[in-house]
């Protein structure tokens, strides 16, 4: 019996083994009647799949064409270049990089396949495959140097002295990424034109704008050429956008009609916020109204006076009414004007909403309406005597400020074309005072802060660091100065690179 069972292990081992046809080496049974290494030199599963291949990229904006006529970002040895070198080749396993020199304008892969070469027999093997890269210029930059570079337009304008709405606005769009889509932006005197590939890119820029502030827009549009034969016809549109021309802290005057529409409250008032509407702000009496958007271009009111014409106060008494609004209190304050101190003893005493945050001893800012004439019909036709001989606008820090200790913040900016014509030196120095009003405002105001993004300064150490490091120091009489805490900065700052 045990002869049987061996005899015919003997059978099925010499039905298992085999002759390789090619090379007569014993090898398994396979449907091929081939060793590995014979089916390797005989066979090639790689046939049809090309060793060197072009990849087009254009040096302007850094882009590589993906067929059929995509543009897009993909940097060395990343996931979006090696898929795109993979794109046009099937069968494929495994795939990986080459190293090669950056100036030698080739892309080495190394492919692993796997493919079935006989019935039940499946190979793989390895191979490399190059890639040329050859400049192609894509169509945007094309039109970029033909001067053909939009097809709409944005021009946002707004007639003040002064640029702090559009460096909010300008915070705005860089938040929330609105001008992602737009090829170049170039300053002009009194705004910023935004240029579009695409018509679609304006139409979201002037929807976004009209989210964010209150303005008005009017389209236009300029026939570039039109075919008779196909009937068809290329545009150029112009979407102009106005900005309202009041600003934050301005002093207006409303017309009767529209101050009892808004529930009878007073014609003397001031702006205190400006979004998608007009915030503004009894200080007499802390009653607060909205002005819409549609109402304003109805019925317009301007601005009877602005930032740069108040005058600072130190403040002599304080004394609470009990009636506040949110952050704001009533109360009436005795004041002189610092520029008369030691002068002579004139006082005043006036009504505000500043008493939250005033104490005797401290500086505000306000506008002196019984020093200034106001070219205006309808301030003119108010009761004069009813009127009050100063407003106070804001909390100001003069010792603090003159000190020029340097923030360990910033902020990020639109990169802008200037025109052709170089500012003045006024004009610049125009320009920085805005810009350093603005970041104090950003330092004062916790609200209008919170709608920006706000960066941490890397050359410069914050305040927990330079305490600990003995650098900076605070005085006891600028413990309320207003800064901005570590905990509201971003770690990053990231450029946005216009394509």
């Amino acid at each position: 019996m045990e002869n049987l069972v061996d005899e015919q292990m003997v059978m099925d081992e010499q039905i298992a083994t085999i002759l390789c046809c090619s090379c007569g080496i014993p090898i398994l049974h396979n449907p091929a009647a081939m060793c590995i290494d014979c089916l390797k030199t005989s066979t090639d599963i790689t046939e049809g799949i090309p060793r060197e291949a072009v990849l087009n990229f254009c040096r302007s904006c850094e882009r590589f064409l993906s067929p059929p006529s995509q543009w897009v970002n993909a940097q060395p040895e990343s996931r979006e270049l090696l898929a795109l070198c993979l794109r046009k080749l099937r069968g494929l396993n495994k795939a990986w990089f080459i190293w090669t020199e950056p100036h030698s304008r080739r892309v080495r892969v190394k492919l692993t396949i796997q493919k079935e070469a006989f019935v039940s027999t499946i190979l793989q093997q390895s191979f490399e495959v190059e890639y040329v890269v050859t400049n192609q210029q894509c169509l945007d930059c094309a039109k970029l140097h033909a001067k053909n570079t939009w097809k709409a337009s944005v021009q946002i304008r707004q007639k003040v002295q002064h640029k702090r709405t559009f460096l909010y606005l300008e915070q705005l769009i860089l938040k929330h990424n609105a001008h992602r889509d737009c090829n170049n932006i170039v300053e002009v005197k009194d705004g910023l034109d935004f240029f579009y590939p695409s018509r679609n890119g304006a139409i979201k820029m002037v929807d976004f704008l009209n989210n964010v502030v209150p303005v008005r827009t009017k389209k236009s549009e300029e026939l570039i050429s039109m075919d008779v034969h196909t009937s068809t016809n290329t545009y150029k549109f112009t979407w102009s956008v106005e900005l309202i021309p009041i600003c934050k802290d301005d002093l207006v005057c409303l017309s009767g009609k529209l101050a009892k529409s808004l529930g009878n409250i007073s014609q003397l008032l001031l702006c205190s916020r400006v979004g998608n509407s007009i915030h503004l702000i009894d200080p007499l009496t802390l009653r607060t109204t909205d002005v819409a958007c549609p109402v304003y271009w109805r019925t317009p009111f301007c601005t009877l006076a602005d930032i740069h014409e108040l005058v600072e106060f130190t403040v002599l008494d304080v004394e609470l009414l009990g009636q506040t609004h949110g952050r704001l209190a009533l109360a009436d304050v005795e004041i002189a004007k610092s520029s008369d101190l030691g002068v002579n003893d004139q006082q005043y005493t006036v009504r505000t909403h500043l008493g939250a945050i005033l104490k005797p001893g401290d500086t505000a800012r306000g506008y002196h309406l019984t020093t200034t004439n106001f070219n205006d019909p309808e301030y003119e036709s108010l009761d004069q005597s009813l009127l009050p001989d100063i407003i106070l606008v804001k909390k100001s820090y003069p010792n603090r400020r003159k000190k020029n200790k340097t923030r360990n913040w910033k902020l990020r900016t639109l990169s802008k074309e200037q025109t052709e014509m170089n500012p003045r030196k006024q004009d610049i120095e125009k320009q920085e005072r805005d810009y350093e009003e603005f970041l104090r405002d950003l330092e004062e105001d916790t609200e209008m802060r919170s709608m920006v993004n706000v960066y941490k300064h890397k050359d410069r150490p914050t305040k927990m660091e330079g305490l600990d490091e003995g650098i900076v120091g605070e005085d006891e009489d600028d413990a309320d100065f207003p800064e901005i805490p570590i905990e509201e900065l971003l770690d990053e700052m990231h450029e946005m690179k216009l394509e």
